[in-house]
């Protein structure tokens, strides 16, 4: 578009200095963009207060919900966090609150509810709206992975419109309400992210012709493959070129924790590392190599067998790990109505640079701690194991079910967790050392030294992962295959 089209547009003087008409133009795009209202946190007293008087106002006098007050115990909750609507003078238009449903541990299950918009608010529209949608992004930052509310029944359609879902009908304060539930699809879209293209991708491998391809029978999907004619378990993995790049020191030693990790879910024993490595110069390569080498003899002096070394390139890591075992334990061997146990070790704290995705707990530990945790696998046999991954804790849940050719269901409340850690973030971050396994009832506890291990679920005939929730509800996690690699 030509200058003359755009002043033709705006109505501007052709014969203005152009410094003029831009500055016009600018001027106007600035007030096409301000906002009529913002939302925020309440974090002042006045805020709440106006935002309180409000619901009292729709609520009590109007409404006749309550009798004197809509006041309650989540007022009080200091969990509970208040969203208001303010207009450019700072006026509150509106607010809702969310927070935790029980009064324990925050399990990720949360609640929204008293949303208000002041009647001189309502002629600018969309208060309301926006509103809802801040409170679900809040959830969702909290680590919420289920989000409710009780809306009255002609309400029922802004959420529908907004991306809610209807549960059931409900009674609140004596009269007809709706339950409605925001869909929390974090943890289906890592493993979608991570995890879904694998199956058509190494489509072709699993064409060749070999028996072996892809782990073999019985051990399609694993991340260790048994050798063929062997006792030998061999596992690889890469580190993600931008910790290699930032974080050469933890790339390093995280290249041989994945891989023991894997080589532990089999039952295997480390016997010998090998590298490849890429590096921009000298200096780089060895702060790489000195975390490999650190960790190579926490996890029990496992031998550095060689590998490549290349200078002058981009930052890359991948290593191939060997171990020993007569006897490899599945990552599918399981069936509907086994036992879904989680080992994990919660001890530790976020890696810096990586809150909420990386756990690290294994840097802080004795060779000793390291060496009883990767035994425990290989020590009670179970019917299945895998570690997790980085699709994360639900994810791989969900791969070790498709592997068995069935579903999971995952109870929130019992999975060992950090105080620190929100559900959602430790249902999705990659936790250092955390192992499931599958197997009858009553099945011995993998001895796991410091880690801690409970029983958090189990397998069904149904696919993908639900979570099941202290009041019995059951929501979906992932709904379907994860990797497409189809039954071990």
């Amino acid at each position: 578009m030509a200058l003359d089209d755009v002043l033709t547009l705006t109505g501007a003087d052709a014969s203005a200095p152009v410094p003029d008409i831009l500055s016009l133009l600018g001027d106007r795009a600035t007030l096409a963009r301000q906002a009529a209202f913002r939302i925020e946190q309440a974090e002042d007293p006045t805020a709440v207060a106006a935002y309180r008087a409000q619901r009292h106002e729709f609520f009590v006098r109007q409404q006749g919900l309550f009798e004197t007050s809509d006041l309650d115990e989540r007022d009080a909750d200091p969990r509970t966090v208040v969203l208001v609507a303010r207009d450019s003078a700072g006026e509150v238009l509106g607010g809702v609150r969310l927070g935790p449903v029980d009064d324990g541990p925050d399990l990720g299950w949360w609640y929204g509810g008293r949303l208000v918009v002041a009647p001189s608010a309502r002629r600018l529209g969309g208060v309301g709206p926006a509103l809802v949608r801040a409170a679900c992004a809040r959830a969702e930052a909290e680590g919420a992975l289920r989000f409710e509310a009780t809306v009255q029944p002609r309400a029922e359609v802004l959420f529908n419109r907004l991306g809610w879902h209807r549960v059931r009908d409900v009674d609140t304060a004596g009269q007809p309400h709706v339950l409605m539930r925001w869909h929390v699809g974090r943890i289906s879209a890592q493993a979608c992210a991570t995890k879904a293209e694998l199956g058509p991708l190494l489509a072709a491998l699993a064409r060749n012709g070999s028996d072996h391809a892809l782990g073999g029978s019985g051990f399609v999907g694993d991340d260790g493959s048994p050798v063929p004619g062997s006792d030998l378990v061999a596992a690889c993995d890469a580190i993600v070129p931008s910790i290699v790049e930032r974080d050469p020191e933890w790339a390093g030693w995280c290249s041989v924790l994945v891989n023991v990790n894997d080589l532990a879910a089999m039952g295997a024993t480390p016997v010998g590392l090998l590298d490849a490595l890429g590096a921009r110069d000298a200096s780089h390569a060895n702060r790489i190599l000195s975390g490999l080498k650190r960790a190579a003899e926490a996890y029990g002096r496992i031998p550095l067998l060689g590998g490549h070394t290349q200078l002058g390139v981009p930052a890359a890591l991948a290593v191939t790990a060997l171990g020993r075992t007569d006897h490899p334990v599945p990552g599918g061997g399981g069936r509907p109505g086994q036992e879904v146990r989680l080992t994990a070790d919660v001890g530790g704290a976020w890696r810096p640079s990586y809150w909420g995705r990386q756990w690290d707990s294994t840097s802080y530990r004795s060779a000793e701690e390291l060496r009883a945790m990767l035994a425990a696998v290989a020590a009670v046999r179970p019917a299945a194991a895998k570690d997790v991954s980085m699709a994360g804790i639900a994810g791989t849940l969900g791969m070790l079910a498709e592997a068995s050719g069935c579903g999971a269901v995952l109870d929130v409340a019992a999975v060992p967790r950090p105080r620190e850690a929100s559900v959602g973030d430790w249902l999705t971050c990659f936790p250092g050392f955390a192992m499931f396994t599958a197997d009858e009832a009553g099945a011995p506890a993998p001895p796991a030294g410091p880690a801690t291990s409970a029983v958090c679920g189990e397998l069904t005939t149904a696919q993908g992962v639900g979570l099941r929730w202290p009041d019995g509800a059951i929501t979906p996690a992932v709904t379907g295959p994860v990797t497409g690699l189809g039954s071990a």
